[in-house]
């Protein structure tokens, strides 16, 4: 196993971790994944910013909280990687994305959906007036004079 330093974050995919950017703020998230840049990609994750107020003494701090969800931040704005938590029980090593979505191979059918072969709500069998490639209605006529506007057909341009 190679002993670089790309081996050493792959043992923390899907753990929960806190990231220190270039302009002091925070973000806490579930790291995914990261590339020779160190460019992460964090899910729900959230931000967090101390806002100070005062002059020289320091009269008031604050920190606010955002979330942001899905973030990919580029690796030159990372100052540091701490681990907050391990990967939460119910992972097995595919991460599904938030929402519960989940891949499935290509034409299978979406559990709750409509059955396979059948018209999706809201649509009948018949084709909704306007709706449609141009290729399914006939031609427009020809114009008057039966050619091509000038300057329109084969051959060599017109001689000015």
């Amino acid at each position: 196993m190679p002993s670089g330093k790309g081996s050493k974050l792959l043992r923390y995919v899907e753990h929960r971790l806190r990231v220190t950017l270039h302009d002091g703020r925070t973000i806490i998230g579930t790291f995914l994944a990261f590339d020779k840049h160190l460019n992460l990609v964090l899910s729900d994750a959230e931000e967090f910013r101390v806002l100070r107020k005062g002059g020289a003494a320091l009269i008031e701090e604050k920190t606010e909280k955002r979330s942001l969800g899905l973030v990919l931040i580029r690796g030159e704005n990372v100052v540091s990687l701490a681990v907050e938590g391990p990967p939460p029980p119910s992972v097995t090593g595919k991460t599904a994305a938030p929402g519960g979505s989940m891949a499935r191979p290509r034409g299978a059918p979406i559990p709750g959906g409509p059955p396979m072969g059948a018209v999706p709500m809201g649509l009948g069998a018949a084709p909704v007036h306007g709706v449609g490639a141009p290729g399914m209605m006939p031609p427009p006529p020809p114009p008057p004079g039966g050619g091509m506007p000038p300057g329109m057909g084969r051959g060599m341009p017109p001689q000015y």
